[in-house]
């Protein structure tokens, strides 16, 4: 899986502009109650429309980069902005709320995806575009690290999160992940260490993404620039997990699109690719320390094809030696996957010895008593509300400790 370069004004090729694509599984959603009601709701629902005037307003690619560009990064910052209590509280969805975010985008894609211009649009310049709007609109260009060295003055800290999955199931479904992400993007966090500036971003549920090295392009430049990272996901009922092992397996479970892939995970130079990478991030301390209601384990799991053998074997104790990757400790859907690729990706960059960094899954949120129907059940409830806040409070405390532990380890 080689990096993708977008074609940029400059150099996208003069293809004539064919007709607009369809939408795809994950926008059409859009068009269903529940988005419809999360973006009234949180006053994101001018945001598409708003977008598809500027947007018609562009009178060549050049602008519409632009355009794209500016309206992407305005999305996050508004929603960054909106969980963080800045900015008057449109609506009455709870400010704590990952989803509006979420289906923004889409109508923003949707709107971007079927667009006719008069000046005519090759599929490579569409392409670029919508690259442009995931990347700005997902925080992937929006962090800044302060300045300083590992061990000097304010720590740097990267953490990602994800979109909601599983929308079929429930489409009124939040990821605490990426709650978690806007919750602390740009924020300061005091520990025995010193302070630790948080920089986020999220990233889509889409196996074709990953594939195409959304998460390599995105991680690259500032992985050598940080003092610790973290991936984090939603994974099992009442309880976090620090995943110990991440296997290089893609499982099949459908994406966002409703796409399946069963395959060892695609990277560059799969001659070197191992089959397992593991965490750096301090996970004796983070298991150690009280960091709220919720336990916290070290999970250590993993299922394998043992050496010379042919049938998958679950391993309590992480992989043994020659082994083949079936799940890592976090399964072997994306969470794995993104755990796997930001690993792998310190591994190459000479960063296994010095950089603490892993994967955490958070706890599934879960709806309020009698609110678990997707059928007849509403989009919010206190309960909903207050097990999104304890998530992203508890891991801001294991950021925390991470940070604290790892710079004690340095000392």
């Amino acid at each position: 899986m080689a990096g993708l370069a977008a074609p940029t004004a400059a150099t996208a090729a003069p293809e004539a502009g064919g007709a607009a694509p369809a939408p795809t599984v994950e926008e059409r959603r859009l068009d269903g109650e529940v988005p419809r009601e999360i973006l009234r709701r949180s006053g994101f629902g001018a945001v598409a429309p708003a977008f598809a005037r500027r947007l018609g307003r562009a009178d060549s690619y050049r602008e519409a980069r632009a355009v794209v560009a500016r309206e992407g990064a305005a999305l996050w910052r508004r929603a960054v902005d909106r969980v963080q209590g800045r900015g008057p509280a449109r609506g009455d969805l709870s400010r704590d709320d990952d989803r509006p975010l979420y289906w923004a985008r889409l109508g923003m894609t949707r709107e971007l995806r079927t667009w006719e211009p008069g000046f005519g649009l090759s599929e490579r310049q569409r392409a670029a575009l919508l690259t442009e709007l995931e990347r700005t609109s997902r925080g992937q260009t929006d962090l800044r690290l302060p300045r300083g060295g590992h061990g000097k003055g304010v720590k740097r800290v990267l953490l990602t999160g994800f979109d909601p999955f599983t929308l079929d199931r429930d489409i009124r479904i939040s990821n605490p992940s990426g709650a978690v992400a806007l919750a602390l993007d740009g924020t300061v966090i005091d520990t025995p260490d010193g302070p630790a500036r948080v920089e986020t971003a999220v990233f889509p549920v889409r196996w074709a993404d990953f594939a195409e090295g959304t998460v390599e392009r995105a991680l690259r430049p500032y992985l050598p620039r940080v003092d610790l990272f973290t991936t984090v996901s939603q994974g099992r009922v009442g309880r976090f997990d620090v995943e110990r092992t991440n296997g290089a397996w893609r499982g099949g479970f459908p994406d966002n699109d409703n796409v399946s892939r069963t395959e060892t995970v695609p990277v560059a130079d799969p001659a070197s690719q191992p089959q397992w990478t593991t965490t750096t991030l301090p996970y004796a301390a983070i298991t150690a320390a009280d960091t709220g209601r919720f336990p916290v384990y070290d999970n250590t799991s993993v299922t394998e094809i043992p050496a010379g053998g042919d049938e998958p074997v679950v391993r309590p104790d992480g992989p043994t030696p020659g082994s083949t990757a079936r799940e890592g400790g976090g399964g072997n859907y994306l969470s794995n996957e993104i755990a796997y690729r930001a690993t792998l990706l310190r591994d190459r960059l000479g960063l296994h010895g010095t950089l603490p960094g892993g994967h955490v899954h958070t706890p599934v949120l879960q709806f309020g008593a009698g609110n678990t129907d997707p059928a007849t059940g509403a989009v919010t409830d206190p309960g909903f509300v207050r097990n999104r806040l304890d998530i992203v409070a508890q891991t801001r405390a294991i950021v925390g400790v991470a940070v604290s532990a790892a710079g004690a380890g340095r000392d």
